[in-house]
């Protein structure tokens, strides 16, 4: 049975229908000729901090996927591209860190960062327009397809990348082995209708895991069933919806029997959500799951818990965090990302 939403209540289908187009100005303002800077204070880049290869990941995602790019944005896409090309090793892992100085302050290893290097690169390899970019990408994710890390969001991430190469590829057989042995990482619903995720604790970029548990159902073989990933991404949305708005798992997380609180709220987690509400409702298509997409930029755009926009029009960057006496007006590169990949949603689904 395919779980579906609620339409959206009047408030949210207002401010979603009059999102605007996603603006790259800030993550232009956060990128050099090397990478993505990680932090800003206010909407001024702190250089002191240097780079992180998540967020890099993250812009070649976002860059990747916009529809008819200008040039600006895929020299951005082939910059983010090196930027990874160079943190990859032989074996596939990635370092994570690059001071200012370009100097890397970590060895490679299989964290987060390489399941989001191969999202970004997965990602690049199927929808860039530059053949040149589609084709080291292509390469490089190969590479890095033939490692498993030790963490189900790692393997989440990961298999998000191996999804979006075996819609170009559907012969790729490491993205697709890939991806197999990310939902199986993830694992299924729990029995406990009260608490059907596979986890104990609900922590970050959440419906991530919902979302690659959808996507591989869609494998030829090995996939999970498709209401494995349903369920589990209809039980999010219903704790996480409060009155027809969205109030997402704050940075703290949640464990099952404690007191769930309500800030401070993360703008990955709304994004999260509205990529996997958008995979659902292309799997499915069920319009239900499209009140999701809507509720994720009605976050941003001030349908949330406090009533306040969660992103700064004039730069185009997206606030810190939500806390319960307003946002965190930091604009740095992870919700910039979250803020731009959401808007990227609103033009087909919101």
């Amino acid at each position: 049975m395919t779980a579906t939403t609620g339409r959206p209540t009047t408030s949210v289908g207002r401010r979603a229908s009059a999102a605007p187009a996603p603006s790259f100005a800030h993550l232009i303002r956060l990128s050099d000729d090397t990478g993505l800077f990680e932090h800003a204070r206010h909407a001024i880049v702190r250089r002191e901090h240097g780079y992180c290869t998540d967020d890099v990941a993250r812009g070649l995602v976002v860059t990747s996927r916009q529809p008819e790019p200008t040039e600006e944005l895929l020299r951005l896409a082939e910059r983010y591209l090196a930027f990874l090309t160079h943190a990859q090793d032989a074996g596939g892992a990635f370092h994570n860190r690059l001071g200012h100085d370009r100097r890397w302050t970590d060895q490679p290893a299989l964290g987060d960062w390489w399941g989001r290097a191969l999202w970004g690169l997965g990602t690049a390899a199927a929808r860039s327009p530059a053949a040149w970019i589609r084709e080291e990408a292509l390469v490089a994710f190969s590479r890095g397809a033939t490692r498993r890390a030790p963490t189900p969001h790692a393997m989440a991430f990961a298999g998000l990348g191996a999804a979006e190469v075996l819609r170009r590829h559907p012969a790729h057989a490491a993205a697709a082995a890939l991806l197999a042995d990310a939902a199986s990482a993830v694992g299924g619903p729990g029995p406990d209708p009260r608490w059907p995720w596979p986890r104990q604790q609900l922590t970050y970029a959440n419906a991530a895991l919902a979302e690659v548990v959808i996507a591989a159902s869609q494998l030829r073989h090995g996939g999970p069933p498709l209401d494995d990933g349903l369920r589990m991404l209809a039980w999010l949305r219903d704790v996480q919806v409060r009155d027809g708005r969205l109030s997402v798992i704050p940075a703290g997380g949640w464990r099952c029997g404690a007191v769930r609180l309500h800030h401070d709220q993360q703008p990955i987690e709304a994004a999260a959500f509205a990529d996997a509400c958008a995979t659902a409702a292309t799997v499915t298509g069920d319009p239900g799951w499209e009140t999701g997409v809507r509720q994720a930029v009605g976050w941003f755009l001030g349908d949330n818990d406090v009533g306040t926009v969660m992103w700064d029009p004039e730069t185009g960057g997206g606030y810190d965090g939500l806390t319960a006496h307003g946002p965190n007006l930091n604009q740095g590169a992870e919700s910039t990302l979250a803020l731009i990949s959401t808007l990227q949603h609103a033009g087909r689904w919101a």
